[in-house]
């Protein structure tokens, strides 16, 4: 990632996240390949940018993490979106549709 392109993902990342979420509770690996293969690989967060991210919404209640023990492999800790999360998920998706339909009036199509 690097520039403006960069910066852009970075501010996704909470939207993304919180809308994979709400199709059901998911660990940190398993959020990062999934956004990777929706994204056809535009989307590839490694661990510095997503667990931290994880983390700090946890802190703000957006999300309660739950350890649970899997049958093969360590303990893998999952992800649940909270009733918080989900309002910040619309209202996230209320701003990025804002964002982007007027970043597009001023663009226009390039024809």
């Amino acid at each position: 990632m690097a520039g403006m392109d960069s910066d852009l993902r970075r501010g996704s990342v909470q939207a993304l996240i919180l809308s994979l979420l709400q199709e059901g509770p998911m660990y940190g690996y398993q959020l990062s390949k999934e956004l990777q293969r929706r994204s056809m690989g535009y989307f590839e967060f490694k661990e510095g940018t997503l667990y931290p991210a994880l983390h700090r919404m946890e802190k703000q209640g957006l999300l309660r993490g739950e350890w649970q023990v899997v049958d093969e492999g360590p303990s893998r800790k999952f992800y649940h979106l909270t009733a918080d999360g989900l309002r910040e998920l619309a209202r996230s998706r209320k701003d990025w549709a804002t964002f982007t339909d007027r970043l597009l009036a001023v663009l226009g199509t390039g024809e």
